[in-house]
């Protein structure tokens, strides 16, 4: 949830109640200790980590990352905030002042795995308080190679982009990023947690200072041997201990019996994995770095961050609810799918009027019931008319607001013409793309099967998981899908669902290279493909609606059935190419006029290796934004003849 939620902790004030500390000095040390670990915890339930559900080995352990964002220049005099966005973790700086160049001083600790995500975005919004912000500018930033430059400097000066052309620039922005190993995380952590108990600030610790230290880390072993510990590290016998010396025995004293029985922060239990998660537990969870403003944490996209009080107070009463899974498609306010290229989670824009109006057709018996007493031929009616409508040229002067609200998921520099030669709405709806904006995977293999459409994806190994994570129809079928073309083999085989949201590039290309063998048209409905839809169990989307079957043999993947499916406001389907036509994998075979369309694809049992990301994306219910030519699996007796 954007904001969190705190966990039941191990208290911190219950500890040191329990405490023989000296009568004298009760008051003002339990208030000042109990004082500090209060606010941490307040800090930590607004800005949740997800360290503690996921285990690092340590050699995916890359560091940790401190992102810091010193001030900015901008274009406009308005005032904003920015959103940093890595995986499925995205942070928000506070709004900045009025000066020329803004100092926000905001910092966010970010754990790097080598194979995990590592490219930050950082977008700027314009501040609205009612409601959501106006997303002004992004840029992205690899952190392994900013760490890994060999420039002394520890900041750069980034470029701001208009989010729908990189052409563009709205200001700039001055990033710095430091990164800790493992053992600079250890003794780092350790340095910082003690500072609580120095209570004078001398760099030192008494032995009183000590005892409250090991009080709060709740172990009673260590509790009962504090004198020996204190005199371990106390090497000069001067009876005091400097913060590095204690940094030094906690860090020893880990490997041997660890003192930190709980974290201080969140009262989470230590020692459930290894020494290297604790630490990175802890560090995450005690994040006050340099003393900067932190960012707010725990949202899982940028635009679920820029909603301000009108998102927290849906949250509150719960009319809204931001997930990912199955629940995103079918009740939540809105989309979430994974950005296979940047690794992140990422909102899919919609009107959220349009929302409203398909659950309540497709989530619901009365939607039930008015699908079945004549929407269906509504929504054909209503598509043929706004299929002829964007087809005049009148509609011209609907791409503008078309690229405006989609802004920052349309690319206009990968169109291949300029927006002045579309003389309709439709022609800049199925628009091509320059010969290189979609390269395509391993050309020269044809056993590499390849991504079909710019679309959400979904992949399963059998149509029993797609039924499990994805297709609530009552009654989907491969028999029910692909109908006369049905063949044993496919029934039993892979499923991969391409889905094209109205923003995507509208022309489909072949995942396999062979032939066409054939091509057979099915009437019937225009439900719409979202999946608010598709996880109904009141309708069944793609065996209801109208579509086209066609079968492509292959040598590698033996017959592979392509099926393009039009939806609710899909004019109509176009192929360029034709039964008996010899294709290559990427090759352009068609295009759906205006609206939203789904392109399905059958492999044959056992034919497919799926790529292991998009299975495991669907076995979250959760889809993955994919490109033209991406990689989509391997087939599978190539495989087995390379061993």
């Amino acid at each position: 949830m954007g904001h969190g939620s705190s966990k039941s902790t191990t208290s911190l004030a219950k500890s040191l109640s329990e405490t023989n500390i000296d009568e004298d000095s009760k008051p003002s040390r339990r208030a000042r200790i109990r004082q500090k670990f209060h606010n941490l915890r307040h800090y930590r339930s607004s800005n949740s980590h997800s360290s503690s559900s996921k285990l690092i080995t340590a050699d995916d352990f890359a560091g940790i990352a401190l992102v810091e964002l010193i001030s900015a220049e901008m274009k406009f005099k308005d005032k904003w905030f920015a959103c940093v966005s890595l995986g499925e973790r995205t942070f928000r700086t506070a709004s900045s002042d009025h000066t020329d160049k803004p100092v926000w001083k905001s910092e966010k600790k970010l754990l790097l795995e080598t194979s995990g995500p590592h490219i930050a975005r950082i977008s700027v919004f314009e501040t609205n308080k009612l409601s959501k912000s106006n997303l002004i500018g992004y840029c992205e930033l690899d952190l392994f190679e900013f760490l890994a430059r060999d420039s002394t400097s520890e900041s750069e000066t980034l470029d701001l982009l208009d989010p729908s052309s990189s052409n563009i620039i709205v200001g700039s922005v001055v990033v710095s990023c430091t990164v800790e190993d493992s053992i600079d995380t250890e003794k780092s952590f350790a340095k910082r947690i003690l500072s609580i108990v120095d209570y004078n600030q001398d760099g030192t610790l008494s032995f009183s200072e000590f005892v409250d230290l090991i009080n709060a880390f709740g172990n009673k072993t260590a509790a009962r041997e504090k004198e020996d510990l204190f005199k371990a590290a106390d090497k000069n016998e001067d009876g005091a201990v400097s913060i590095d010396e204690l940094a030094d025995l906690l860090a020893t004293q880990q490997e041997k019996e660890p003192l930190i029985s709980s974290c201080p922060v969140c009262g989470d239990t230590l020692g459930k994995s290894d020494k290297l998660n604790d630490m990175i537990h802890l560090t995450l969870c005690f994040d006050e770095g340099t003393g900067n403003q932190i960012m707010t944490g725990g949202f899982l996209t940028e635009k679920q961050a820029s909603y301000g009080w009108l998102f927290k107070m849906s949250e509150w009463a719960h009319v809204s609810s931001y997930d990912v899974g199955l629940n995103s498609g079918s009740s939540a306010s809105s989309i979430l799918v994974f950005d296979r290229i940047s690794k992140r989670l990422v909102e899919e824009a919609i009107d959220g009027k349009i929302i409203l109006s398909m659950r309540a057709i497709y989530q619901s018996k009365i939607g039930l019931g008015l699908i079945d007493k004549g929407a269906k031929d509504l929504l054909k009616n209503l598509s043929e008319k706004q299929g002829r409508r964007m087809n005049t040229a009148d509609s011209i002067k609907d791409i503008p607001q078309f690229i405006k609200f989609f802004q920052d998921q349309l690319k206009m520099d990968d169109v291949k013409y300029p927006l002045e030669h579309f003389k309709t709405f439709n022609e800049f709806f199925i628009r091509e793309l320059k010969p290189d904006a979609r390269p395509v995977a391993f050309p020269e293999r044809d056993d590499v099967a390849v991504c079909a459409a710019d679309c959400r994806l979904m992949a399963f190994e059998s149509v029993e998981d797609s039924t499990r994570f994805w297709i609530k129809g009552r009654k989907f079928s491969i028999e029910g899908l692909l109908g006369t073309e049905a063949t044993t083999s496919f029934i039993n085989g892979s499923l991969v669902i391409f889905r094209l949201a109205p923003q995507d590039y509208h022309r489909f290309h072949f995942p396999v290279t062979g032939r066409v063998e054939s091509s057979v048209h099915i009437p019937g409905c225009l439900y719409t493909v979202n999946p608010i839809a598709v996880n109904s169990k009141y309708c069944n989307v793609f065996t209801e609606n109208k579509r086209v079957v066609s079968i492509i043999s292959t040598e590698e993947f033996g017959k592979v059935a392509f099926v393009a499916i039009g939806a609710t406001m899909v004019g109509s389907i176009t192929f360029s190419k034709e039964e008996g036509d010899f294709v290559k994998k990427g090759d352009e075979f068609g295009y759906f006029s205006f609206g939203g369309s789904t392109v399905i694809c059958v492999f044959e049992k056992d034919a497919i290796k799926i790529d292991d990301d998009l299975i495991k994306n669907s076995a979250r219910s959760l889809e993955t934004l994919v490109t033209v030519g991406m990689t989509l699996g391997v087939a599978r007796n190539k495989m087995e003849s390379a061993f």
